[in-house]
């Protein structure tokens, strides 16, 4: 039997058929894409600016525009008299990764995963960078150089590179969006005797005119210091010169919105590193022409005490451009068509940076600072490569401290911490004075801990997994969806146990229960407690530590090792941590290696695994050489530390010339 053949006529109807549902279906998403594009071009006036970000690294407000009288910055001054100079500008993290993430994302780095140093996380496809939306609004995008972002900064830029300029964009007609990344700022630069960075400036700061901050011994060396960090910003200052100069021949002043802004607190103790003011405080000035003027409600000149958080950045951005920020931004634009009612406050935190492990966030007004530590047993200067003797500043801070010579508060940098700090910063501006258990203080604890409450329930901080956990949780998504799911990340439940950390009057008995908890979260803080309580009443929880040796977590079972080892009981932990130190998950065996760096010499025993995990990460990064700035070079910290803890060391300096430390 013949097949029937269809006629052509019903062939030509089915496929125009076809052909009308396809058009109807996109043509919504069609008319969207140009109705915004359109937008953008009118919301701006004819014209959309070009955007040019100069961003410089490690250093805070050490600018004469906001009335440093030590600082010689007259170039940046000249930007400040035509711009907006913003005095309560901070990023959300104290150090250079976490805070580029959030202000390339627009996004809190502890909502994406990416709050630990020079780690590599897997970021949602759907969550675009602002270089990415611009170039989706016909913007031409262009970076030089550095990224540092903590996920995969492939494709998501038309140019990043030491070449990348708006000049090489095909059309001058295009609207582009150019940063330049100056960083001869860097705390490696601060922290050494090389004075070949210096030839450009006609004169230098008088270490003798040098105001040091309260926590610092005042001595010759912390005072030549200082004054490198003013010579550094100078530099930065002719730097930035010279990028507006180019701007100017290229008669793109007039068309182009100028922000110039730091990273976060300068390469010094209390600064860098550190959740207060000191390491979140940054620079921010703001340049907008006369034919954008319309785009902000102050004119030249202007001097703004609105709070800013950098997450505030990318938003601020596209504001500026006539583009409405994507709904997974959670930062708040404070200029330009969508500007929004002014933030009452930021959420900032700190994480692991380098080999040391912290967790800890906080919360600032214009008022207060209130900081949260969820590991109040670790002091900020630890036993670590990053804070030794090879970096000027910390040499000096060792070497009076050895002779009982340090400030009341220079001698805090080395002890355990509170698990609450309050401060008013109009009152007590360096943060010296907590005012947690003031009882005069308790409302605005209380709403200070409520607003941090709500902002971590609300952004799913991933921060309270630890970060292997987290990895291997995320692993078959990315931790930014992996948090949402509730059976997978249940927050309050951790949260909660986070909290119990460094609060002695709750009973070991509850903690040994909860080393048998259901969440190897809830696992973790509960041995985080018992850490934390080692000189204490740790030893009661002895055979629940022992049992965690072979928890179903391996975050959980490191833990475990370093508590019972530092309870004196080494022989199974050691063995636990040196499996792992040879794991090839390397946030995993960064994990192993923090605990072995804080054992001390209690890990004599596994010297010999130290040196070849030692080994396996070496090579020609750094000036000891690592196999990669991210989280090779940490584990050679820690293993680095380790052997000088047990009276070694691993090799001598091979690259004398670089920076120790990497671009972080």
């Amino acid at each position: 039997m013949k097949c029937p053949i269809t006629p052509i006529w019903k062939i030509k109807y089915i496929r125009f058929t076809f052909f009308l549902i396809i058009f109807f279906f996109l043509l919504p998403k069609i008319s969207f894409l140009f109705q915004n594009v359109a937008s953008a071009k009118s919301k701006s006036g004819d014209e959309r600016p070009n955007i040019l970000w100069i961003s410089t690294e490690d250093h805070g407000q050490e600018i004469g525009a906001y009335g440093d009288e030590y600082a010689h910055t007259p170039n940046i001054d000249r930007l400040a008299d035509e711009g907006i100079v913003y005095h309560n500008a901070f990023v959300s993290s104290p150090i250079c990764a976490p805070a580029r993430s959030a202000i390339i994302t627009g996004m809190h780095a502890t909502s994406l995963g990416t709050q630990n140093l020079r780690s590599d996380i897997e970021i949602p496809d759907f969550i675009k960078t602002l270089p990415e939306v611009l170039r989706e609004y016909g913007y031409y995008t262009s970076n030089n150089s550095k990224t540092d972002y903590n996920f995969d900064p492939s494709g998501r830029w038309d140019e990043s590179s030491i070449r990348a300029h708006w000049r090489n964009r095909s059309s001058e007609d295009q609207p582009f969006f150019s940063v330049f990344n100056l960083t001869d700022s860097h705390e490696g630069g601060t922290n050494n005797y090389d004075q070949e960075r210096f030839e450009p400036l006609e004169e230098r700061r008088d270490p003798d005119q040098a105001v040091l901050p309260p926590y610092f011994p005042d001595t010759e060396e912390m005072r030549t210091l200082w004054a490198r960090l003013y010579d550094q910003v100078s530099v930065i200052d002719l730097q930035t010169q010279e990028i507006l100069e180019q701007l100017e021949a290229d008669g793109l002043h007039e068309d182009t919105i100028v922000f110039f802004w730091s990273d976060h607190g300068a390469g010094l103790p209390r600064y860098k590193r550190w959740l207060y003011t000191t390491g979140l405080e940054v620079a921010l000035i703001v340049h907008i022409p006369s034919k954008f003027r319309h785009l902000a409600d102050l004119p030249p000149g202007s001097e703004s005490v609105q709070l800013v958080s950098f997450v505030d950045l990318a938003p601020t951005v596209l504001s500026l451009a006539g583009i409405e920020a994507p709904d997974y931004m959670e930062g708040v634009p404070f200029l330009g068509t969508y500007e929004e009612e002014p933030r009452t406050h930021f959420i900032a935190h700190r994480d692991r940076a380098d080999d040391v492990y912290d967790m800890a966030r906080a919360v600032r007004t214009n008022k207060y600072m209130y900081v949260r530590n969820y590991m109040p047993h670790l002091p900020y200067i630890q036993d670590s490569w990053i804070f030794g003797n090879q970096k000027r500043s910390y040499a000096e801070l060792h070497r009076v401290r050895a002779e009982e010579g340090l400030p009341k508060h220079g001698e805090a940098m080395y002890r355990p911490r509170p698990t609450e700090e309050l401060f008013d910063v109009q009152a007590d501006p360096w943060e010296l004075n907590n005012l947690a258990d003031d009882p005069e203080y308790h409302y605005v604890l209380e709403q200070m801990r409520m607003r941090l409450d709500e902002w971590i329930l609300e952004t799913r901080d991933t921060g309270f997994l630890q970060e292997a956990e987290m990895m291997i949780r995320g692993k078959d998504s990315t931790p930014y969806e992996m948090v949402q799911d509730p059976d997978q990340y249940d927050l309050p439940r951790i949260k909660a146990a986070a909290e119990l950390v460094g609060d002695r009057s709750v009973p070991v008995s509850v903690l040994t229960e909860m080393l048998e908890d259901e969440d190897s979260g809830v696992r973790f803080w509960a041995a985080v407690a018992l850490r934390e309580r080692v000189e204490h009443d740790a030893w009661k929880a002895q055979e629940s530590l022992q049992n965690a040796l072979s928890d179903d977590s391996e975050v959980v079972q490191i833990t475990a090792a370093e508590t019972l080892c530092f309870l004196g009981h080494c022989s199974d932990p050691l063995d636990i941590l040196a499996e792992y130190l040879q794991d090839d998950r390397e946030w995993l065996a960064l994990q192993a290696a923090i605990s072995v760096r804080e054992l001390g010499d209690r890990v004599a025993p596994i010297e010999d695994v130290i040196r070849e995990t030692r080994l396996a990460y070496s090579g020609d990064r750094g000036s000891r050489g690592y196999s990669s700035w991210g989280y090779p070079m940490f584990i050679g910290f820690a293993m680095d530390q380790a052997l000088v803890n047990l009276g070694g060391d691993w090799y001598p300096v091979l690259h004398p010339e670089s920076d120790e430390y990497g671009p972080d």
